[in-house]
């Protein structure tokens, strides 16, 4: 086959050793592939061969250590590396300022590669790009080491559709979306993935088409939990909760399965929700087309930090306390539950706005960084979640990492002030937590709650 040897073992390499690019290095080498990992920080490689691993993912740490230990698996910052593999998977970040592709990360990568490819090598692109990036900024680039694309070496396209926290398994269930530069770019790169982690595979009709289905797939996520929290917004001032109405309209079946309403919450954060249908907007408007839900999702899910200080600073005012005089604990400060990940975290602008509004913070989330939360948050963390809660007037829990399934408010109810109110932003307590809460002289309120 084209590209990528016939028989014996395949060999890659991953440019990029940030989240994802860990994610596919690890779990590679953990399926026997040798796996050679770049990136231009040396400071996170000598972080990885410490065997520190500065990612919030379950298992990934030690899968790394594994393939670390083993041999399998190799860090440099080296990019002469990359000759003596099979295959080069660039995993590099690909962030987005005002609605456009900042690409430097991408062409610097691209440039550096193109001096060490060599023929009968695939390359897999896997960063998140607008449509025809690919074609129009990464095939030129590469190029310019002197060989010619689909003729000396193969290019595809395979999108990235993992979540933080269930990466490691998702990398080896979800399908994997192939677009090729030419058939044979195409063949291989299935051929890869399926002799590697067994995966089963679409294949796109272009690059383009590959491309599209990432943006996609966070277009119509961002959208439905945009569609979740104006819901819950409604179910709120109608005095119903919105975890009964979302359980009850997803019952019901169409097309292929059944409606599926996600979950309302504190807002949208992380590094792909925030950024991807932006770049599915620019592309569109690029082409003369004007999208209209991308915009209003986007600016519906950014006002959910500003509507739950509201929400906070409401409830303290019907306990008789202003927000000036209290002082809130903030359980979970990542952009979702279940990972230590501060990019573009929702929770960043609540507590800006009740520090703003004069409120004393204390902040704590098992899964962060200390020395990063005190970074981007201005506030030292504290040691404890006992240390956040003493005197606290309101519990902000607005990450519910399963760590604060151990956390029993009730057994620390004398720590916190009398009137304490306990503010759910992503937390979902049942219905019967929420009774015991309430027996308890707690007052409880959720979003859409």
């Amino acid at each position: 086959m084209r590209f990528l040897p016939d028989q014996g073992s395949t060999r890659a390499a991953v440019i990029g050793m940030g989240y994802m690019g860990s994610t596919v290095a690890a779990t590679l080498a953990g399926e026997g592939v040798d796996v050679v990992g770049i990136d231009v920080d040396p400071a996170l490689i000598a972080q990885l061969e410490q065997r520190r691993c500065p990612f919030s993912e379950p298992g990934l740490p030690e899968l790394l250590h594994s393939g670390l230990d083993s041999g399998r698996l190799r860090v440099t910052t080296d990019y002469g590396e990359v000759s003596d593999a099979d295959v080069v998977i660039i995993a590099v970040g690909t962030p987005v300022q005002d609605t456009r592709l900042v690409d430097f990360y991408l062409r610097a990568a691209c440039t550096k590669l193109a001096g060490q490819l060599r023929e009968g090598q695939l390359v897999i692109l896997k960063s998140t790009v607008p449509p025809g990036v690919s074609r129009k900024i990464v095939a030129p680039l590469l190029e310019g080491g002197g060989l010619a694309v689909g003729e000396d070496f193969g290019l595809a396209f395979c999108p990235e559709r993992l979540s933080e926290g269930r990466a490691l398994h998702e990398l080896r269930t979800f399908p994997i979306a192939v677009g090729g530069w030419c058939p044979d770019s195409a063949a291989a790169a299935a051929a890869f993935w399926q002799r590697t982690i067994d995966a089963e595979i679409i294949i796109c009709g272009s690059m383009e088409s590959a491309e599209m289905v990432k943006l996609a797939n966070n277009w119509w996520i961002d959208h439905n939990i945009a569609m979740a929290n104006e819901l819950a917004k409604l179910c709120a001032v109608l005095d119903v909760d919105v975890l009964q109405v979302i359980a009850a309209a997803n019952t019901m079946r169409k097309g292929t399965g059944n409606v599926n309403i996600l979950l309302p919450s504190v807002g949208v954060g992380g590094s792909c929700l925030t950024k991807d249908p932006w770049m599915a907007w620019r592309a569109a408007r690029d082409h003369g087309v004007e999208l209209a839900t991308i915009p209003v999702a986007r600016e519906v899910n950014d006002a959910m930090p500003g509507y739950t200080v509201d929400l906070i600073t409401e409830e303290l005012a019907r306990a008789g306390r202003p927000l000036a005089d209290a002082k809130i604990a903030v359980l979970g400060v990542a952009f979702k539950n279940n990972t230590g990940d501060l990019r573009a975290t929702p929770v960043l602008p609540v507590v800006t706005g009740l520090r703003e509004g004069g409120a004393e913070v204390a902040v704590f989330d098992p899964l962060a960084d200390a020395a990063e939360v005190e970074k981007v948050f201005g506030v030292a963390q504290a040691q404890t979640a006992r240390e956040a809660l003493a005197g606290a007037d309101c519990i902000a829990v607005l990450a519910r990492h399963d760590e604060f399934a151990e956390i029993d408010f009730v057994a620390l109810r004398e720590s916190v002030a009398p009137s304490c109110v306990i503010v759910d932003g992503r937390a979902y307590y049942s219905p019967e937590t929420i009774d015991r809460f309430r027996r308890h002289g707690f007052s409880y309120r959720g979003i859409g709650r």
